[in-house]
């Protein structure tokens, strides 16, 4: 942990070349997996991270410098480090540190650092069991993850912090064959929890004939046609689109160099009129939530979009800077190793008033997309390409067969005008997010919705 004296002996030396802002953040983090393959552990490993950041800013410029001494003398020589990157005119003071509690709101019933692995892998072989009674089922992949990370914050203006984070996460894959081709299906499931969320969220039984029923049905689906058609997608994970075509061009990482597609339209219609979307990272023990973000910053619940207007961005210390607006507690990364800057909590669309069955019986000839795929996403312009590993072709409202090899292709700002139908039951589905910050667990969802008119690549 970092002590008080300490802190204040190398944010100080962190400010001795005139920089005007200092921060320290210290990691201890615990990582755990487990991997098996066809009911048999393939590797158990448990890794360890332990080190320190000190980053500089001198008006709207910044310096980051990490190192894993986290001694007096190894902290102290990483502050000169950053220090030397900077040239005011001005000398400024570090403020008395004063401690401050991050409010909890994510009670861990049973640290999985403390669990001990054949209780681990025993829940895995419960997911293993469903997919070797599975018909057609071949292989059955299952991972199983838990993280804990402890982190210290401090800064020039007197903050002085700590927070712990605990994940448990695990995810099954089936592959599905008739003999010369396969299929796969999958679920990963996962919060900000401990053991118990056994209890809970995972059900390793139900994710395995989950992701089994994915594999089967595609394996017996045709191509899926192309062209330009009414498009749903379900909830769940059907929010990663707006969370790459659009949420990345609401953070400030984007916004304030002038790289997104929203820039200066705070205020403006950018969607339809049932189209509100937040990001939240107050909601209890959820993927993508937090205590405090990673400059220590509260973090908070942030309407981006409502009822179709922009309302605001996701926005960290430097950004605000360069902004002149305000922080939102959206600052993140993925540990000492990484400069902090805005980034996605749980980020979703929120319920609507539309009934499922109407959304679908009301679409006329188009595409259900029940699950998403990965995909790509340019965030200057939001052009965006996903695939749908699992989808249904829809004929005169009513879901005729499934269809493989379906994509979405279309651009951020122009689908979201096009949203016509919004549903009631918001789900979210668990992710890991990359950017400049590193790889970070962020929560995307939505309630079923629907999209007038899209491209879908096909056949």
């Amino acid at each position: 942990m970092l002590k008080q004296d300490v802190t204040q002996a190398v944010l100080a030396e962190a400010l001795k070349t005139g920089g005007d802002f200092a921060e320290i953040f210290l990691e201890d983090r615990l990582n755990n997996g487990i991997s098996m393959l066809s009911g048999k552990v393939q590797s158990v490993n448990s890794r360890r991270l332990h080190g320190a950041g000190v980053r500089v800013f001198s008006g709207l410029q910044g310096v980051y410098v990490y190192t894993n001494d986290t001694t007096r003398e190894g902290l102290l020589a990483c502050a000169r480090r950053a220090a030397l990157a900077v040239k005011g005119e001005k000398f400024y003071t570090v403020q008395d540190l004063t401690w401050t509690d991050a409010n909890n709101i994510h009670f861990i019933q049973e640290m999985p650092d403390q669990v001990k692995n054949a209780r681990k892998v025993a829940k895995m072989k419960e997911a293993q069991a469903i997919l070797k009674e599975e018909a057609e089922i071949v292989q059955g992949s299952i991972g199983y993850t838990d993280s804990v990370q402890r982190v210290w914050i401090a800064n020039s203006d007197g903050l002085f912090t700590a927070d712990t984070r605990v994940y448990t996460r695990m995810n099954v894959f089936a592959i599905a064959s008739n003999g010369s081709e396969n299929q796969t299906g999958g679920v990963s499931p996962g919060g900000m929890q401990g053991f118990e969320i056994f209890n809970s969220k995972i059900n390793p039984e139900a994710m395995a004939r989950e992701a089994a029923e994915q594999a089967r049905t595609m394996l017996h689906a045709p191509v899926c046609p192309a062209g330009i058609m009414p498009v749903v997608i379900d909830n769940g994970f059907g929010g990663v689109i707006f969370h790459e075509a659009c949420g990345h061009s609401l953070e400030a990482t984007s916004v304030a160099v002038g790289n997104s597609e929203f820039c200066g339209k705070l205020g403006q219609k950018v969607a339809a009129d049932c189209v509100t979307a937040i990001d939240d990272g107050t909601i209890p023990n959820e993927w993508g939530s937090l205590n405090i973000d990673d400059e220590g910053t509260p973090t908070t619940r942030l309407v981006l979009i409502e009822n179709g207007i922009l309302k605001n961005y996701m926005i960290d210390k430097l950004n605000a800077r360069r902004m002149n607006m305000p922080i939102t507690g959206s600052s993140r990364r993925q540990g000492y190793m990484f400069a902090p800057t805005s980034r996605m909590r749980n980020t979703y669309i929120a319920a609507g008033n539309d009934d499922n069955d109407e959304i679908i019986a009301t679409m006329g000839d188009g595409l259900y997309a029940k699950k998403m795929g990965g995909g790509s996403v340019e965030p200057t312009t939001g052009k965006f390409n996903f695939s749908v590993s699992e989808g249904y072709l829809v004929k005169d409202g009513k879901i005729v067969h499934p269809v493989r090899g379906a994509s979405l292709i279309g651009r951020g700002s122009e689908i979201l005008p096009k949203i016509d139908r919004v549903g009631k039951d918001m789900q979210m589905a668990q992710g890991m997010c990359g950017s400049i910050s590193g790889s970070i667990p962020t929560n995307v969802g939505q309630p079923m919705i629907r999209v007038s008119e899209m491209t879908v690549g096909g056949r």
